[in-house]
């Protein structure tokens, strides 16, 4: 289940190790647990959260992955700073989001995706098959829905912006997918489009005319497109924080 599916849900896998890696990620991200503190040691937290020494070694190396915890002989488990945290992670991103929204992480989000998405939208215009541009015609065209809610135009916006990632053919682009799913999470629990069919229709139309730049084989409007449409979107978040 990806990070905006989970926002929108509050559904989240409840099997031992994932229970472990969310309330100890949880706790590390929103700051219950302090960056630089040496975690109990492994009796202590398996007896806490019940599970056998198999399941929270395997719960560490999760975290460890997420460069949230590392572990050295005769210290213990540190906690990291933030600085090390991979925020590119789908959990590590999720539980940010639970942390509180602030104008600075919207403006970090908004900053990594015109860093990103613009180029790929400028990729898309030169290499886009006429298959995967009727594609992109026909998601823009469900964006134009007054009978939107926000879970829906959250899941099409995610699909169209994933698209483009897809089709700039560069494996690295569709690996900001998470960012792009915390942006859309934080929309949809702040300022969707859906809260007026004026909006919805403005959405609609800011993502065609990325569609029309691509069809047209214009990276440069394609690109200036995408630029738009994230920034509005920004400008919306920002608006419902103040």
């Amino acid at each position: 289940m990806g990070l905006l599916e989970t926002t929108i849900s509050g559904r989240r896998l409840r099997n031992s190790h994932a229970h472990v890696v969310s309330e100890l990620g949880r706790g590390i991200v929103c700051g219950e647990i302090a960056e630089g503190s040496i975690l109990p040691g492994d009796n202590d937290l398996s007896s806490r959260f019940g599970v056998s020494r198999t399941v929270l070694r395997e719960s560490m190396k999760t975290l460890a992955a997420k460069r949230l915890i590392e572990a050295k002989a005769k210290v213990g488990t540190r906690v990291l700073e933030r600085a090390s945290w991979n925020f590119f992670d789908p959990d590590v991103l999720g539980w940010r989001l639970e942390a509180g929204v602030d104008n600075a992480f919207v403006d970090h989000l908004a900053e990594m995706r015109l860093a990103l998405e613009p180029a790929a939208a400028a990729l898309v215009a030169a290499r886009a098959s006429a298959e995967e541009i009727v594609e992109l015609y026909a998601i823009a065209a469900r964006l134009d829905d007054i009978n939107h809610t926000r879970e829906s135009i959250a899941k099409v916006d995610l699909e169209f912006h994933l698209a483009i990632s897809r089709m700039s053919r560069n494996p690295f682009m569709r690996s900001i997918s998470s960012l792009i799913e915390a942006a859309l999470a934080v929309s949809f629990q702040l300022s969707s489009p859906a809260s007026s069919s004026a909006k919805i229709r403005e959405c609609a139309a800011n993502h065609l005319k990325i569609v029309h730049a691509i069809a047209a084989r214009d990276a440069q409007k394609a690109e200036i497109a995408m630029r738009n449409v994230i920034d509005l979107g920004v400008q919306r978040i920002h608006a419902a924080l103040d």
